[in-house]
C-alpha cells in the first residue's frame, strides 16, 4: 500500500451543503469529535444555488397554514408514496429550523411589523417559503458556517470519497484522497452521515453544480444500502436556455412566485389549458385572480404557474413540441408585465429577485425588469435516494451508516414541492447528527482491516495505470453517458428507450473498465472524472431500472407508454439493491399504511 494519513472521529460527515453542516453541528453538539469531508472548498456547497426560500408552516403571510396543511401539501405533492413518517416529521419541525437559522443569525426578509416574510411556491397552498430574496441558500450556507465553526468541527476541504469501509455489516468510516495531490486518506468514524447532495451530473442539461455525480447514493449502495424512489427525477421547469454556455442554470420559482407567468410564442399563457383534476377548484380562472393571489388576497386562487414543477414542465416541452416555443427551444417567463399592476415594477423586481435580475443581465445580456426570459426544463432534483429509518435517518440495511438532504429518499415520494428541500435539510441533517452521535457514543471502537484500504486503494489507481486511449477517455464517456440519459431516461421515457438506456450503460460499464485517465496523481481533472465515472455509472442505471419497472405516470416520473396513474401501483415503493453477484437488483416494498389521525388531516386538507 501506498502511504496513506489516517484520521480518526467518533463521527464523519460528507458532505458539506445545508444538510452535511447541519448534521456536523448536532452531532457536535451531542458530544462527538465531528469531522466534514468536502469534495469542494467550504462554502461552494449546491446548497447556495437555492434561491426560492425554505418551506415552513411559520403562518406569518396567511395565518391559515399550519404543519397539518404542509403535511398534506407534501403528501399530494409526492402522489402518497411518501415516507408519512419522514413528512410529518419534517411539517412540525420545520418552523423550528428556520427559527432556530434565524437565532444563529440570518437575515431573512421581514414583513411590515418586522416577522419573518414569506412567499408563494408550486404546490404549497399558502405562502409559506421564508427568504432572503433570491438567494436563500447562500445565506443559509453563511449562517451554518458561522455557528458550525465554533463548534469544533474538523474540516477536511478538497477530498473526495471512493468508498465506504465496512466491518461485520456496520459502516466504521471511508476511504479517500485529496483532489490536489492525490494523497489518500483513511477516515475513521463510528458513525458515518452521508450528505452528497443529487445526481443531476448524470444528464446533460443540469442546474447542478460539478459535485453532483451521485456519490452518495453510490457509496452507500456498494456498502449494502438500500436505494429508494430511484425513477424519480426532478426537472425544474425553469432553467435558462439560452446563451448555450449557460443552458440549464436555474431560474428560481421565486420569479413565479412572484408574479412571473410563462407564455408560449404566440403570447399566450398556456397554463391555463389543462390543469389536472387534482388541483381543479384551487386554481385560478383568470389571469386577474391569479395576480390577486400573488399580491396575498386570502380568497383567490393561485395562478397555474405555480402547480408542482413536474407538471409545469411537462407543459413547457408539450409547447416546444408543438412548435409553439421561443427561438432557442424554450417559451418564455414574463416578470415585466407586474409594470401593469406595481407603479415602481423595475425597483420591485431588483429588490426581489436580484440574483436573476444580475444572471440574466450578465450573461444573456437580458434586463428581466423589460423583457421575458428564455427558459426551459433542465435536470434539478432527484427524490430517490438511501432508504433510511425516519426518526434517525440511519440505514435501514448498514449500521452506523446515515443520510440527509437530497442523497436520503423518503420524503418527498414522487415529487418534491418547491422549497421543502431546504427545510428537509435542515430537519433530517439535525436529526442524522443527533442519532449519529447517540450511535457513536453507545457503540464501540471500530477496526478497519488493511486488507480493505488496499483493496480502496487498487480501485482509485486503477485508471492510472491503464492506457489513456483517446477513444475512451473520461470526459468523453461522460459526455457519452449524460447524452444517453438525457435522451432515453428524461422527463418523458417509454420501454423501448428505458431498455436501450440500461444496454447502453452496460456498454459503458465495460469501456470504463479498460478506461484510462493518463498522467499522474497531481492536479489530474482526467483521473477525478474516471472515479466520479463509476458512481454516475451506478446512479444512472438505478434510474432507468426503476423508471423501466414502474409502469405507470406518476408525480416526476412520466411514461408515454403508460400515461394513466395506476391505483396498483399507488401501494409500491421500489427499492434497489446490489445482490451477491454485483448485479442491480429491484423489488416492489409495500407501503406501509398512514397512520388514522394523518389521514384524517389529509382528507380534512382536500
Amino acid at each position: 500500500m501506498s502511504a496513506h494519513q489516517t484520521f480518526e472521529h467518533d463521527v464523519i460527515v460528507i458532505g458539506a451543503g445545508g444538510a452535511g453542516l447541519r448534521a456536523a453541528i448536532a452531532a457536535a453538539a451531542g458530544g462527538a469529535k465531528v469531522g466534514l469531508v468536502c469534495k469542494s472548498l467550504l462554502g461552494k456547497a449546491h446548497t447556495v444555488m437555492a434561491e426560492g426560500g425554505v418551506a415552513a408552516a411559520l403562518s406569518n403571510a396567511d395565518d391559515r397554514d399550519s404543519w397539518k396543511v404542509h403535511f398534506a401539501d407534501t403528501m399530494r405533492g409526492g402522489q402518497y408514496l411518501n415516507s408519512w413518517r419522514m413528512a410529518e416529521l419534517h411539517a412540525k419541525e420545520a418552523p423550528d429550523r428556520v427559527r432556530e437559522l434565524e437565532a444563529w443569525g440570518a437575515l431573512l426578509d421581514r414583513t411590515k411589523d418586522g416577522r419573518i416574510n414569506q412567499r408563494n411556491f408550486g404546490g404549497h397552498k399558502y405562502p409559506r417559503l421564508a427568504h432572503v430574496g433570491d438567494r436563500t441558500g447562500l445565506e443559509m450556507i453563511r449562517t451554518l458556517q458561522d455557528h458550525g465553526i465554533h463548534q469544533g468541527i474538523d474540516v477536511h476541504m478538497e477530498v473526495t470519497v471512493t468508498k465506504l469501509l465496512v466491518d461485520g455489516g456496520r459502516c466504521v468510516g471511508a476511504f479517500a484522497y485529496d483532489r490536489e495531490r492525490g494523497r489518500f486518506k483513511v477516515f475513521k468514524a463510528k458513525a458515518v452521515v452521508l450528505a452528497t447532495g443529487g445526481i443531476g451530473r448524470a444528464y446533460l442539461i443540469t442546474s447542478n453544480s460539478w459535485e453532483y455525480s451521485g456519490d452518495g447514493h453510490s457509496l452507500a449502495y456498494h456498502a449494502g444500502a438500500e436505494l429508494v424512489d430511484m425513477e424519480f427525477v426532478q426537472f425544474h421547469p425553469t432553467g435558462m436556455v439560452w446563451p448555450p454556455s449557460v443552458r440549464g442554470i436555474l431560474v428560481t420559482e421565486g420569479v413565479r412566485g412572484e408574479g412571473g407567468v410563462l407564455k408560449n410564442s404566440e403570447g399566450r399563457r398556456f397554463m391555463f389549458d389543462d390543469i389536472p383534476p387534482l388541483y381543479q377548484g384551487q386554481t385560478a380562472d383568470s389571469p386577474e385572480e391569479g395576480w390577486r393571489y400573488v399580491i396575498g388576497d386570502k380568497s383567490a386562487r393561485r395562478p397555474p404557474e405555480l402547480l408542482t414543477r413536474d407538471h409545469v414542465a411537462r407543459k413547457i416541452v408539450k409547447e416546444v413540441k408543438e412548435g409553439r416555443g421561443s427561438p432557442h427551444g424554450g417559451v418564455f417567463l414574463d416578470i415585466a408585465w407586474i409594470k401593469q399592476h406595481i407603479k415602481d415594477s423595475e425597483a420591485h423586481i431588483k429588490k426581489k429577485l436580484p440574483s436573476m435580475y444580475h444572471q440574466f443581465k450578465e450573461l444573456a445580456g437580458i434586463d428581466i425588469t423589460k423583457e421575458p426570459m428564455e427558459v426551459g426544463p433542465t435536470t434539478h432534483y432527484v427524490m430517490g435516494g438511501i432508504r433510511v429509518d425516519a426518526d434517525s435517518q440511519m440505514s435501514t440495511t448498514v449500521k452506523g451508516l446515515f443520510a440527509a438532504g437530497e442523497c436520503g429518499g423518503g420524503l418527498h415520494g414522487a415529487n418534491r414541492l418547491g422549497g421543502n428541500s431546504l427545510s428537509d435539510l435542515l430537519v433530517f441533517g439535525k436529526r442524522a447528527g443527533e442519532y449519529a452521535a447517540t450511535f457513536a457514543n453507545s457503540n464501540g471502537q471500530v477496526k478497519i482491516g488493511d486488507d480493505q484500504i488496499a483493496l480502496a486503494e487498487k480501485e482509485a489507481l486503477a485508471p492510472l495505470e491503464r492506457d489513456a486511449g483517446a477513444d475512451v477517455g473520461p470526459f468523453r464517456l461522460q459526455y457519452e453517458l449524460q447524452q444517453l440519459m438525457q435522451d432515453k431516461a428524461g422527463i418523458s421515457r417509454e420501454e423501448k428507450e428505458l431498455t436501450e438506456a440500461l444496454e447502453g450503460i452496460q456498454k459503458f460499464k465495460a469501456r470504463a473498465a479498460v478506461m484510462g485517465a493518463g498522467g499522474s496523481r497531481e492536479y489530474n481533472p482526467g483521473w477525478h472524472t474516471a472515479l466520479d465515472l463509476h458512481n454516475l455509472l451506478t446512479v444512472s442505471e438505478a434510474v432507468a431500472l426503476a423508471a423501466r419497472e414502474r409502469k405507470e405516470s406518476r408525480g416526476a416520473h412520466a411514461r408515454g407508454d403508460y400515461q394513466a396513474k395506476d391505483a396498483e401501483w399507488g401501494k409500491y415503493n421500489l427499492v434497489i439493491k446490489k445482490a451477491r453477484d454485483g448485479s442491480m437488483e429491484i423489488r416492489k416494498e409495500p407501503i406501509s399504511a398512514v397512520r388514522q389521525d394523518l389521514q384524517d388531516i389529509i382528507k380534512e386538507q382536500g
